[in-house]
């Protein structure tokens, strides 16, 4: 299985990547891949990039260092290699420069990403959040079930929420539950008998009299609304849903959704409140399903299927056609970079050529010279068209990703759409069909 683990690198980087370029821990080298730079001049490549970054006064990291682990005996180096490159060709983009190296020096085999901070194409900063972490790690997981290894299992047990944990360390879980649970049916609620409905389906029974109260299953006491506050009286509640209502836009919801399974949902089983609403949404459903189906004139069954199929692949389709245009974006940013560099210090090499003292003057332009050396010879036989082309047509290239991208999103949500449609047909037509977790989500 592969645990990955990222961690930011703010000094040092030269030593980071001669650390992880050894050839003792890669096979004398062998199991060492580069994007966008070469790995002996990695770290003055980056800072070349990072300096054009777009907001200068942005402080950055230096470069993000990623570790790939395998299991011991799981993978072969090659293979983890592999897989290595797979996974920083797919999270980079083939944006941003990196060295990929693979240690074999330790009882399991691992590898090591470093990447610029900054990426070569718009020169902007990366944005590694928990969502790039959680997003890498899935695909770190679907690069290693393709390749037959085993995986960790997600977490399933989800985390408390900021105010369940605050309340739960003050000692008042249950109450700044109910608050929390009451702001949430206000928020959604159309009318007060609404607010009551969804109150019973979150699992409180309440009671209505002089004062409003609220109790929750396995607990003996009710709670008065008044005594959480002066926002959870009946007549507050009232006052806030009816706010609500006057700044809701009136847009009716048209989105389709799956049909409840209400013979084997336990909430319904266990909420007569949850399987009366649940009746009603199924209704509204299935009306939505019909209509769609009479607006796209799908008649039958098999007009479904292949209305499904169309849409399936015009996504699929467009989303390679944006990967194509993403390595054209990237083959040429590249070209664009060694230009830059050989444009910029090939003065500086030529005055080298002039001066007397060629050793004083390298000392003093050693990091200027190393670059103009790099990109010269990346250079070399491969006869690239004028930078002022390349970069016109990385133009016309973005502005043909952007279309295709919003092109990609119509395509997705059509073909979640469909899926919906497809799975709430099946239903009504008590047609055995396998589920799709993805639709669900």
């Amino acid at each position: 299985m592969a645990v990955t683990k990222n961690t930011p690198i703010n000094s040092t980087l030269k030593k980071a990547i001669q650390y992880i370029c050894n050839p003792e821990k890669t096979d004398g080298t062998l199991l060492i891949d580069s994007y966008g730079c070469t790995p002996e001049t990695a770290d003055i490549e980056f800072e070349w990039t990072r300096k054009k970054a777009k907001d200068n006064s942005k402080e950055s990291h230096l470069a993000r260092h990623f570790i790939q682990s395998f299991s011991p005996g799981e993978t072969t180096p090659e293979q983890a290699h592999e897989i290595g490159k797979k996974l920083a060709d797919e999270i980079l983009g083939g944006k941003y420069e990196y060295i990929l190296s693979t240690h074999i020096d330790r009882g399991h085999i691992h590898n090591h990403i470093i990447f610029n901070d900054v990426n070569f194409v718009d020169y902007k900063h990366s944005h590694i959040n928990k969502k790039w972490y959680y997003d890498t790690r899935k695909i770190s997981d679907r690069l290693c079930k393709e390749y037959g290894l085993s995986v960790i299992p997600q977490n399933e047990n989800k985390g408390k929420s900021y105010i369940e944990y605050t309340a739960a360390k003050q000692g008042t879980s249950y109450k700044a539950q109910l608050k929390a649970d009451i702001d949430r049916a206000v928020r959604k609620s159309l009318d007060y008998s609404d607010f009551l409905l969804r109150m019973e389906i979150a699992g409180y029974e309440v009671k209505q009299g002089k004062y409003i109260s609220f109790r929750a299953a396995g607990r003996e006491r009710f709670i008065r609304g008044k005594t959480l506050g002066g926002y959870y009286t009946e007549d507050s509640i009232k006052e806030c849903i009816a706010k609500n209502a006057i700044h809701r836009p009136k847009k009716e919801n048209r989105r389709i959704n799956l049909i409840i399974d209400i013979q084997n949902c336990i909430k319904a089983q266990e909420s007569k409140g949850y399987e009366h609403w649940s009746k009603i949404y199924n209704l509204k459903q299935a009306s939505r399903t019909l209509n769609f189906l009479t607006e796209n004139n799908l008649t039958t069954y098999k007009d479904l299927e292949a209305a499904a199929n169309k849409i399936h692949s015009d996504f699929d389709s467009t989303a390679q056609k944006i990967k194509a245009v993403e390595k054209a974006i990237g083959k040429n940013a590249i070209l664009i970079k060694q230009l830059e560099i050989y444009r910029q210090y090939r003065p500086i090499y030529l005055k080298l050529q002039k001066v007397k003292n060629k050793e004083g003057f390298t000392r003093k332009f050693q990091r200027e010279l190393i670059l103009y050396e790099a990109a010269e010879r990346n250079l070399k036989g491969k006869n690239p068209p004028p930078l002022e082309t390349l970069i016109k047509d990385n133009g016309d290239l973005s502005e043909r990703k952007a279309k295709l991208y919003e092109e990609y999103k119509k395509l997705k949500s059509k073909s979640a759409e469909i899926e919906v449609i497809r799975s709430n047909v099946d239903t009504l037509l008590n047609r055995p069909r396998e589920r799709n977790p993805e639709i669900e989500k």
